[in-house]
């Protein structure tokens, strides 16, 4: 069983960045792809970044971002600390969510919220206009 924490969430102006963490316990972290999704109230699980486990082969070549946030978030992971990142700048109001960490096993990336096997609970953005 994995177990992921977010954190990093809060309330920020528009314009601003934040930088959220997510931190992995109880698998092997380094062999995950990992993910992170968004959600407002009434709406799906909406895809926003990922990075595979794989080693990288060319910058770039094993992360994936939602249109919507390409050029402006960046993931990146730490497996000695097994920790996942997403460096959210130019925040927009439309940037407001509950930001969720999910954890995929031995996958490549997918942008496919079913396609994860772990989630953490959410650690919430509000980007203020």
């Amino acid at each position: 069983q994995v177990l992921l924490i977010e954190s990093g969430g809060g309330l920020v102006q528009a314009g601003g960045s934040l930088r959220l963490s997510c931190a992995a316990s109880g698998g092997t972290f380094s062999s995950y792809t990992m993910g992170w999704f968004r959600q407002v109230p009434g709406n799906e699980r909406d895809f926003v970044a990922a990075i595979s486990w794989r080693e990288i082969r060319w910058e770039g070549d094993n992360t994936y971002y939602s249109d919507s946030v390409k050029g402006r978030f960046t993931i990146s992971r730490d497996n000695a600390k097994n920790t996942v990142y997403l460096q959210m700048n130019s925040l927009k109001p439309e940037d407001t969510a509950l930001y969720y960490c999910a954890a995929r096993a031995h996958g490549s990336i997918r942008s496919r919220s079913d396609d994860y096997d772990y989630w953490g609970q959410g650690t919430q953005v509000t980007v203020s206009s």
